[in-house]
Parts: C-alpha cells; sequence; structure tokens
C-alpha cells in the first residue's frame, strides 16, 4: 500500500477543511504542459531518482500525493512527496540535474477534494472555488493554489481523488490568521 502523506485536520469549514502538514521533502522538477501532460512528463525523471537513480542508488518508496504547482500559463512545478521518514539530511541528491529536493516547513493548508481527470479547466475551476471558500471565511492566504493528484493515470476519472490546496497564514496560537479583524466567524 502507498504511504500518504501525513496531516491533522485542524477546523473543517464549507468547502474545504484546514490541516497541518509537517515538515516535509519533495523531489521536485519543472516541466511545460498542461496538468496531465506536465505531470506525465515528470513522472519518469522522478520515479527514476526513487527508484535509484541518486547519489545513494537507494530505492526511496512511492508516497501519495503527486503535487502540482503552476509557474505560468504552461509551466509547472511536479513533486514526488518523500516518506515522511526523510529528512533534508537523508534525501539523496539525484543524479538527473533537473531534479532537485526541497524541504516545506510546517505550515496550514486549506484543502478541498474533487473527482475527474488532471485538466486545466478542472483545476482552475476547483482552485477559484477553493479560493472563494476560504475567503468566505475570511483567511489569509500565502501562496497561489497547488494541486494534489493521488491516483495511477489508469483509475477512470469519476474514481479519481485530487485535492486544490493553498497555504494559510497562521496566527500566534498556530490557527488560520483572519484578514481583518472583523472578518468572518
Amino acid at each position: 500500500m502507498t504511504e500518504k502523506q501525513p496531516y491533522a485536520v485542524r477546523s473543517t469549514h464549507e468547502g474545504f477543511e484546514v490541516r497541518l502538514y509537517p515538515a516535509h521533502v519533495l523531489a521536485q522538477i519543472d516541466v511545460v504542459g498542461e496538468p496531465g501532460a506536465g505531470a506525465s512528463a515528470a513522472f519518469g525523471p522522478l520515479f527514476q531518482y526513487i527508484s535509484g537513480a541518486n547519489a545513494a542508488s537507494a530505492r526511496i518508496a512511492m508516497t501519495a500525493p503527486v503535487v502540482l504547482e503552476p509557474r505560468s500559463a504552461r509551466k509547472q512545478t511536479v513533486s514526488f512527496v518523500m516518506p515522511a521518514t526523510m529528512t533534508a539530511e537523508s534525501a539523496p541528491a539525484p543524479r538527473d540535474a533537473r531534479v532537485r529536493t526541497s524541504v516545506v516547513e510546517p505550515r496550514l493548508v486549506a484543502a478541498s477534494r474533487f473527482r475527474g481527470r488532471a485538466s486545466t479547466s478542472t483545476f482552475q475551476e476547483q482552485g477559484r472555488r477553493l479560493l472563494d471558500a476560504v475567503d468566505a471565511e475570511g483567511f489569509s492566504v500565502t501562496g497561489d493554489v497547488f494541486y494534489a493528484r493521488f491516483d495511477p493515470p489508469s483509475m477512470p476519472g469519476f474514481l479519481r481523488h485530487n485535492e486544490a490546496l493553498v497555504a494559510l497564514a497562521a496566527d500566534d496560537e498556530g490557527n488560520p490568521r483572519r484578514t481583518a479583524p472583523d472578518a468572518a466567524q
């Protein structure tokens, strides 16, 4: 069974939930193309990395999800989430210069689930819905919407588990920061 990235649900709201993700390591590559095609182009080099094309020749377990972060209209960063036990120090250096590893610090994220194939229009619509729901709660976001894909390409679209996510600003107690003192409660 594929390991899934751990998180803790902090609260549930209309259209999304707030999650706390612990620090984690990503193997990443930048690609050009639509979400589906871009992820396909990135899969080979990332899969080779976890299959042993790294400085330690180590095999790394596949973990879900695959994360897609749009950078422009046709460019995106595709990331494999590394197993929860991996740290910046234990992540082997990639042999392929296109692949890099990075550490994501603990963060609050708003997440909404949806089904379907990875198309630009579907992802954009789900991202808009998430931002509207987060805005309705009065939470402050700290970046752009990104997407998580949990299933292999062979999975029928109506069964696929995807998510739209956006990082949230946190207050001193680690709760989502509101955009204004009188924002929605």
